[in-house]
């Protein structure tokens, strides 16, 4: 076992969370069932919001491979989740052509309107916000990613707010 997960209990996982993970292994060859790890991980992240190490040793025992290897993966992409993150997960990219095109600016701006910081999470649990590298849209800057799945583009001022309070609205605390 791993340094980084001495001591870690494996989570357990729900039936329906191992089919999950049982279509995910079975698109590849059964030598080569860790290369459905990402996938995996995505379907922890999107049961329970983000990966922990319990998540990571019990992903590790199921696929055959290091609790280690497992956290490789979950640290270098910045689409899981290492710690509890807000209903709303905003990434604005801080890219060089973004910056350029008030990436930046975009960043401060919600930082003002939901009083926190780059990578806090809002007393309410609602929002956390975090910069990320390229979305690949740099000409539709300033451009920023809602939970990993869609993409904002030209977010000026009044489109973030029109955003935010959108998604307060949906959540009843607008």
């Amino acid at each position: 076992m791993s340094s980084h997960n001495k001591g870690v209990q494996a989570q357990s996982f729900s039936e329906a969370t191992l089919a999950r993970f049982a279509r995910e292994v079975a698109k590849y060859p059964a030598e080569q069932k860790q290369s459905a790890v990402m996938a995996i991980l995505s379907i922890v992240q999107q049961e329970q919001g983000w990966v922990s190490p319990e998540a990571e040793q019990g992903i590790a025992d199921y696929l055959g491979m290091a609790a280690m290897a497992v956290h490789e993966v979950t640290t270098f992409y910045n689409m899981y989740n290492q710690q509890p993150v807000g209903k709303y997960k905003l990434n604005v990219c801080t890219n060089l052509p973004c910056v350029l095109r008030d990436g930046q600016k975009a960043l401060a701006h919600l930082e003002q309107k939901l009083g926190i910081k780059m990578g806090m999470t809002t007393a309410d649990g609602l929002f956390t916000l975090q910069q990320t590298e390229c979305l690949g849209a740099c000409a539709d800057s300033p451009v920023m990613l809602v939970n990993d799945r869609h993409m904002c583009s030209f977010m000026n001022n009044s489109r973030l707010d029109q955003l935010i309070d959108e998604l307060r609205a949906a959540e009843g605390k607008a």
